[in-house]
C-alpha cells in the first residue's frame, strides 16, 4: 500500500464522523461535584481561554485563528449553545459547545475536559449532559468529529455512548507551533518534524 507524503510543516490527522439517529434510553448518572454553565455571548477572549485550556494538547486551533468576527458569528448565534464545566471552586474544567444551526441535527462541535482531568472518568457526566441538551424534540440527529490528533480515548467513548461512525476523511494543515500559535511541546505525541 502506498504511502501519501506529508511536507514536514504540515500534520496530518485522520477524521471520524459518528452520529446517532435515535434518542437513547436514559442512564442512571453518579452524582458529581461539577455544575455546567451556559454561557450566552461569551467574548472571544473568554470563549479562547477555555478553548485553549481544553484542546491545547490536543493541537485545537480552529478557533484560535478564526477571524474575530466569524467566531462571533458563531459563539454569539443563538443557534448554537456553548457550556462550561464547572468544578465545586468555580473553575472552569472543561467545555461542551451543542450546534442547532442545521435543522433536525444537533452537532457536538466542541466537547472537552482539561487535561488533568482526561481517563477519570469525568467526560461520561459531560456527555450525560449533551444528550440532555441536544436530544430535543425537534433533533433527529446527534452527531460529533474526533480526530487522530484528540485523546487516544475519544473515538472508542464516543462508540461506547453510542454513536457510530459513517465517514472519515485525511485532514492536513499547517502545524499551529510552527507559527506559534500553540507552544512548541503542545501534543507531544504528534511530532513536530525538523
Amino acid at each position: 500500500m502506498p504511502l501519501s507524503p506529508v511536507e514536514p510543516h504540515l500534520v496530518a490527522t485522520i477524521v471520524t464522523s459518528l452520529e446517532m439517529t435515535e434518542r437513547p434510553k436514559p442512564r442512571a448518572m453518579a452524582a458529581a461535584p461539577f455544575r455546567l454553565v451556559r454561557w450566552q455571548a461569551p467574548t472571544p477572549e473568554k470563549y479562547r481561554a477555555l478553548f485553549r485550556r481544553v484542546g491545547e494538547k490536543w493541537l485545537w486551533f480552529s478557533r484560535l485563528v478564526m477571524p474575530e468576527a466569524e467566531l462571533i458569528a458563531i459563539i454569539h448565534d443563538p443557534a448554537v449553545e456553548i457550556y462550561a464545566m464547572v468544578d465545586a471552586r468555580g473553575l472552569e474544567i472543561g467545555m461542551l459547545e451543542l450546534d442547532f444551526r442545521k435543522g433536525g441535527e444537533c452537532e457536538i462541535g466542541f466537547f472537552g475536559l482539561i487535561p488533568e482531568l482526561a481517563g477519570k472518568g469525568h467526560g461520561g457526566w459531560l456527555m450525560a449532559q449533551a444528550m440532555m441538551l441536544g436530544w430535543r424534540k425537534d433533533v433527529m440527529r446527534m452527531w460529533v468529529h474526533t480526530c487522530t490528533c484528540d485523546h487516544p480515548a475519544a473515538l472508542p467513548f464516543y462508540m461506547k455512548q453510542g454513536f457510530r461512525p459513517f465517514a472519515r476523511a485525511v485532514e492536513t494543515f499547517a502545524d499551529p507551533r510552527r507559527a506559534g500559535l500553540l507552544p512548541a511541546d503542545a501534543s507531544p505525541h504528534v511530532p513536530m518534524l525538523p
